[in-house]
């Protein structure tokens, strides 16, 4: 059985410059801190990000994206970080707001081989954009295309060596939709166990779905007094 544990430094060198990056997490809970550490430290450019929202400046993707190396995001909201809101409103990233159920049914669709789904939310709404209308009987519906990402992070508690995954509470959440719509799949664990160690019913991603995992390096703290001057220092967090 393949043993698909590795090294950050390992990872680093599989990102790239315009690469699509899909992440799971929900206001950063069940996002991979040091997988986005690696993303921050590798220096990639123009990254399209995809994930549920923008994190905060100090937590998630929004490390990341307070930097100003994303070149696009597609999330359901973008409130929690006010930088993403700033560099957004000044053209500097590009935002496409989408529903959550829908965000992730798009994903799904990715993952599973579907070519996308038609949907009546956000018909006439600024969420239509330029999606295609598609008439069936007397009314019409938007087309939404699947998903799918070059590199996909992805958080979980549990994984054996080779990538069956088990998720802690919420912190689940898009994780597994993630894991199957990211052509290479990198997973950081919090534990890391052998095969035939996790019970067959706990198991919510296959590892037939994840390229690489990598022992959680666990939350850089250090890095919120040591970020760029985005956030004044009454703003950032103690630990």
């Amino acid at each position: 059985m393949t043993n698909k544990v590795t090294t950050y430094d390992h990872v680093a060198s599989l990102l790239f410059d315009g690469m699509t990056l899909l992440f799971g997490g929900f206001g950063g809970v069940g996002t991979p801190p040091g997988l986005v550490d690696t993303l921050i430290q590798s220096n990639v450019r123009d990254v399209h990000l995809v994930g549920n929202d923008a994190g905060f400046p100090w937590v998630g993707m929004g490390k990341f994206i307070v930097l100003g190396r994303a070149k696009s995001l597609v999330a359901s909201h973008i409130g929690s970080n006010p930088v993403a809101g700033e560099l957004m409103t000044a053209g500097k990233l590009q935002v496409e707001f989408c529903p959550q159920g829908i965000l992730v049914e798009r994903i799904r669709s990715g993952g599973v081989g579907l070519n996308g789904f038609l949907t009546e939310i956000g018909k006439g709404t600024h969420l239509q954009y330029d999606k295609p209308l598609v008439t069936i009987g007397d009314k019409q519906f938007l087309y939404e295309a699947p998903i799918t990402g070059d590199i996909a992070f992805v958080y979980a508690r549990k994984a054996d060596t080779f990538g069956n995954l088990v998720f802690d509470k919420t912190a689940r959440n898009t994780n597994p939709f993630v894991a199957m719509a990211g052509k290479v799949t990198i997973v950081e664990a919090d534990e890391i166990v052998e095969p035939g160690a996790l019970d067959p019913e706990e198991v919510v991603v296959p590892g037939i779905f994840v390229t690489h995992i990598v022992p959680s390096s666990g939350y850089n703290w250090k890095w919120i007094w040591e970020m760029p001057d985005k956030l004044s220092r009454d703003e950032r967090p103690s630990k």
